[in-house]
């Protein structure tokens, strides 16, 4: 028969045992307290942590007297057949708009001078950048936009709401230091070097009347909205649907004493970027009123060829 076998008992390992374990759970606890809820389970973070809006789409911008086919700006500013090639090569290759920074804004300006009149192309650029990290570039820039349509009074634009609201409904018509004005009116050292585009006519003019009201364009018989025969004016500010994020179009009649010119601005956002299209014809005879029609065709067909500019 085998002796029994004897366990040793250290004095007080109860205890010290029962401590250990105590120990144990609290650096548990406080390690599961201490880590974000991210880590945890691997949820999203919670509201009250830190949040960095996304960056916009565009990080640059296109080299904007390059930015148009030939053939589209023969069809904006038709040369006459009878003008030499050389001539025509220098209306066409524009005129660099300058600016302080070409990553954040570029524009270019044609013109075109005939014996009836002129015509005038603007276009500008703009890549907006959101200094504030709760507030996207693609907010921003929309907040911009809609500065612009308000300005404008397209239909609905006050309407218009970033996802974030942090700086407050946008029904001022008031430029930013880097933000265009209507004609070359905004203000800003950036501003400075954006050319007047609409706002210059056969002798170098600015004035000028806005013509209102039905039946001051004969080329548009429609006037101002008829309810009862369906008719609207297609020269009122409207939306663009169908270019890019956002975009309108705005159809001015003006008539100084040196003749009338009809200006027509389409403005679209594509993310981050604002695009500005300022064209215009100019008749030094007062009775031969621009086309509406054909000259708002042809600001949208070169705004939709622009949404493609900027995506190379």
């Amino acid at each position: 028969m085998q002796p029994a076998q004897r366990t040793a008992h250290l004095p007080g390992a109860a205890p010290l045992a029962a401590v250990l374990a105590v120990m144990a759970a609290a650096i548990s606890g406080c390690t599961t307290e201490g880590t974000p809820p991210s880590v945890q389970d691997g949820k999203a973070a919670s509201p009250g942590q830190s949040v960095t809006a996304e960056p916009g789409k565009y990080r640059t911008l296109p080299e904007a007297c390059g930015a148009v086919d030939r053939k589209t700006l023969h069809d904006l500013l038709p040369v006459a057949e009878s003008q030499d090639e050389d001539s025509a090569d220098a209306i066409y290759a524009g005129q660099p708009t300058v600016t302080f920074d070409t990553d954040r804004r570029v524009g270019c300006r044609w013109k075109l001078e005939t014996p009836a009149g002129s015509r005038h192309l603007t276009l500008d650029f703009q890549r907006v950048v959101s200094y504030d990290p709760a507030v996207s570039d693609d907010d921003r820039a929309l907040e911009r936009y809609a500065k612009k349509a308000v300005a404008a009074h397209v239909p609905g634009a006050s309407e218009l709401r970033p996802s974030t609201e942090s700086s407050g409904p946008p029904a001022s018509p008031t430029g930013t230091p880097d933000e265009p004005g209507k004609h070359g009116q905004g203000s800003g050292a950036e501003e400075s070097a954006i050319p007047d585009g609409n706002g210059k006519g056969p002798n170098g003019d600015q004035g000028g009347t806005p013509s209102e009201g039905p039946g001051t364009d004969p080329a548009d018989p429609s006037g101002t909205p008829d309810t009862d025969s369906g008719t609207y004016d297609i020269t009122a500010p409207r939306s663009l649907d169908d270019l890019a994020d956002n975009g309108f179009l705005d159809d001015r009649l003006v008539t100084t004493d040196s003749g009338v010119h009809r200006d027509i601005t389409v403005v679209f956002r594509s993310s981050n970027v604002i695009v500005t299209i300022e064209y215009d014809q100019w008749s030094s005879d007062k009775t031969h009123i621009p086309p509406s029609e054909q000259l708002q065709v042809n600001a949208e067909d070169l705004a939709q060829e622009l949404t493609g500019a900027i995506d190379e």
